[in-house]
């Protein structure tokens, strides 16, 4: 198909795929000289006929970032809070809930606002356990999550309700967040984005504290340039690729020259991205724009 790709243009490819397929890190496929994403930008959709393709520019909508650094049953994230200020740090602006503040009735409230958010950003921990939904959680402070629990809140929210305002992109920052089975197509990013919002920016497998902090960071910094999610993903993988984002003396150096200090607890010297399993895990789901 390489012919006909570049014959008409195309920098974008889009993957709607049958079940034993969606577990594969499509940016991460590779030709013997190059890998996918260095070529193309990609998505996955559930489904063409079910997806929202309508561009709607949100690098400066406001950002509502949830996440847990401790929990009482689970390992901590010592660079979560660091991860969800990045956020929302200047230029970007939102809201900042973190620990105790990061409940379900907190959740729900913050989108029952009257100027609801268009980019949600969820910080945790998730497990997706395949035959029995009732193993498979988002952590919140006070809960774990059902996938069901989160259609639940997804119908109650309005989501799929098409006289209220779309989220335009949901981030699971967690483990296995797009991980499913023949009865959740792509776990609780596929459910969400079948619940009624437009994207979702997931993982397929357990994930590096550090480097999903490093991706998260580019991530952000490129939407707000990029504009187009599918684009941003794509450029924050190949920074992390080419040896451009990296770890040095407890500082995450940025590909635009930017740095950000990291916690003390955190051991000295360097470390990359370069290799697949830190960038190629994050996939945008539904909406690519």
């Amino acid at each position: 198909l390489e012919a006909q790709l570049e014959e008409n243009d195309i920098d974008v490819l889009v993957f709607s795929m049958d079940s034993g397929l969606r577990l594969i890190p499509i940016a991460a496929l590779h030709d013997g000289e190059q890998f996918l994403v260095e070529k193309y930008a990609l998505a996955l959709v559930p489904s063409f006929g079910l997806t929202d393709t309508r561009y709607v520019d949100i690098h400066q909508s406001p950002i509502l970032a949830m996440g847990a650094s401790q929990f009482p049953d689970q390992p901590p994230l010592p660079t979560m809070p660091i991860e969800l200020s990045n956020i929302i740090s200047d230029p970007r602006q939102g809201e900042l809930f973190i620990n105790d503040n990061f409940t379900v009735d907190n959740f729900i409230a913050q989108n029952r606002r009257s100027q609801p958010f268009r980019i949600i950003h969820l910080g945790t921990h998730a497990q997706f356990t395949a035959g029995d939904f009732n193993d498979s959680f988002i952590q919140f402070s006070d809960q774990k999550l059902k996938i069901r629990e989160l259609r639940q809140i997804s119908d109650e929210l309005g989501w799929s309700n098409t006289n209220t305002t779309p989220i335009e992109l949901l981030v699971l920052s967690a483990c296995e967040t797009a991980l499913g089975d023949e009865e959740a197509e792509l776990g609780f990013a596929g459910l969400a984005v079948q619940a009624g919002v437009k994207s979702a920016l997931a993982s397929l497998w357990y994930i590096s504290d550090l480097g999903t902090l490093a991706l998260m960071t580019e991530f952000y910094d490129n939407l707000s340039d990029v504009l187009v999610k599918a684009e941003a993903l794509r450029s924050t993988q190949l920074s992390m690729l080419n040896g451009e984002v990296q770890i040095k003396d407890r500082e995450l150096l940025l590909s635009n020259g930017g740095s950000v200090d990291l916690p003390s607890p955190l051991p000295e010297g360097s470390l990359t991205f370069s290799d697949p399993y830190f960038w190629s895990a994050f996939t945008i789901i539904g909406n690519w724009n």
